[in-house]
């Protein structure tokens, strides 16, 4: 038996010498980084034991704005993590609420006792047993407002909740919508590289044939060769941009970035028509629209809520207690006969509390619910000049993104007109090769910009109606089934 009970022993102080090998600790120096195989490996196994959130999209099909925004609504992680805080923000109310309600609890007690008792000269064994099943109830009858400023300050604290929900849902919105609008610029802008490589290539053509014909210079056709260089590396530039943009978008729809899916083209979309509300309109709408300043002003119930709790402690508490059961009793002296009994039991209590003195403890709860309420408003104060200072800011680069759309637009009729104009005389010969060139490049950065005013054009209207909370009230009508 002994040395059983020393192989137990020895083995468990190898096992706790190992715990005490593979125990995490801080790093042995600062200049070289923490290692840890082990603990790593087990992080990875927990990650990979995680649930999968991904999703599939058709790769045949061109996606709207308005179906993408849904995905990445029912897919994007944050609107899981929202709808949870408001869930145990609505579990918090109904806690509250059961403060109302009496506490009932089952209660059995068993007991066995044996003792000596002096009886007359002697010591007498005494033993005694009972067992006592009864119903507890407590109930607070009345508190001066206690309960009820703590179930405003739930309720208020679950409409603050939903609203952050909505807020997440506004933001979700724009960054799907935003990331959109850059992917179709990045798009855009490849396209007009496109363009703009053909064109070089064209007038790369034209020179390298003028001067199998004697009619141009080596020099001339070193320049168009170096247009066109300077298109292929433009092309590989935007192609990139494309790139990022796509995993941009992906992301934001809560998807790996190298999903692949397709979205509808810049010029399948209809350019917004000119702004005419006035900036006072937008800004008194983002005031009754935004759920962050109404969130803000839930929390400002709450704030007011707990100061009308903690004045409720300021007076008196009437609680009722009760109990009520049966007793089953056994008894014995020494060798006497033993004696059994049951019995009905039941003892109730009515008490009034009030605390007269605590060491000032609820006068700095008050002061301190106080000093909360106020820093709240001055929150809410601060968030309705954040607020009117977006709008004014989007609502002027609306007004900006409309002439430069209209400039752009312009810009690239008269380039493709100068350039149209430019090839044609460098064939009769009017013009010489520097001035096609020099259109070619204008055409492409016409090209561009144009693509880029109609993007931002789309992008700060969005961000207008996500400054105004208009995207949450009114989100991009559906065009496909």
């Amino acid at each position: 038996m002994h040395r059983h009970l020393r192989e137990i022993a020895t083995t468990c102080v190898f096992s706790l010498s190992a715990l005490c090998v593979n125990a995490q600790s801080a790093p042995a120096s600062p200049d070289k980084p923490w290692n840890n195989p082990a603990a790593e490996q087990s992080l990875n196994k927990q990650l990979s034991a995680l649930p999968d959130t991904k999703y599939t999209l058709d790769p045949s099909k061109a996606y709207t704005l308005a179906e993408l925004i849904d995905l990445a609504e029912q897919h994007n992680p944050e609107t899981r993590v929202a709808w949870q805080q408001a869930k145990a923000r609505a579990s918090a109310l109904g806690i509250a609420r059961g403060a109302l309600f009496p506490t009932l609890a089952a209660v059995a007690v068993g007991n066995t006792t044996r003792t000596q008792i002096l009886f007359n000269s002697a010591f007498v064994r005494q033993t005694y047993g009972a067992f006592e099943p009864e119903l507890h109830v407590e109930y607070l009858i009345f508190d001066f407002g206690g309960r009820s400023g703590a179930i405003d300050a739930a309720k208020a604290n679950l409409l603050a909740s939903n609203l952050t929900f909505n807020n997440t849902h506004l933001k979700i919105i724009f960054q799907v919508t935003s990331a959109y609008y850059r992917l179709l610029n990045a798009m855009g802008q490849m396209d007009a590289a496109e363009a703009s490589l053909k064109n070089a290539q064209a007038v790369e053509e034209d020179a390298q044939d003028r001067l199998d014909h004697g009619l141009a210079t080596k020099p001339d056709v070193l320049e168009a060769t170096a247009s066109r260089a300077q298109a292929e590396y433009d092309l590989q530039t935007v192609t990139g941009a494309q790139e990022i943009a796509h995993g941009d978008l992906a992301t934001a729809m809560g998807l790996p970035p190298q999903t692949i899916f397709h979205v509808q083209d810049v010029n399948e979309l209809k350019m917004p028509s000119e702004l005419a509300e006035s900036i006072d309109t937008a800004i008194d709408r983002a005031f009754e629209q935004r759920p962050d300043l109404k969130a803000q002003l839930a929390q400002l119930r709450a704030a007011n809520a707990a100061i009308k709790q903690a004045k409720s402690r300021y007076y008196p508490s009437l609680l009722f207690n009760g109990n009520g059961g049966l007793t089953h009793e056994y008894g014995q002296q020494g060798q006497l006969p033993s004696a059994y009994a049951r019995s009905e039991i039941w003892d109730v209590s009515l008490g009034l509390q009030w605390t007269l003195f605590d060491g000032g403890r609820r006068e700095h709860e008050i002061a301190q619910a106080k000093a909360e309420r106020s820093a709240t408003l001055a929150e809410i104060n601060s968030l309705r000049d954040q607020i009117s200072d977006e709008v004014w800011t989007a609502y002027s680069n609306v007004k900006t993104a409309e002439r430069q759309q209209l400039a752009a637009a312009a810009l690239l009729v008269a380039s493709d007109q100068s350039y149209t104009s430019a090839r044609e005389s460098y064939g009769y010969g009017v013009r010489n090769l520097l001035d096609v060139v020099a259109a070619q490049k204008a055409l492409a950065q016409a090209r561009t910009e144009d693509v880029t005013a109609r993007t931002q054009l789309l992008l700060q209207v969005a961000d207008l109606a996500f400054r105004t909370g208009d995207l949450l009230a009114t989100p991009p009508a559906k065009t496909g089934p």
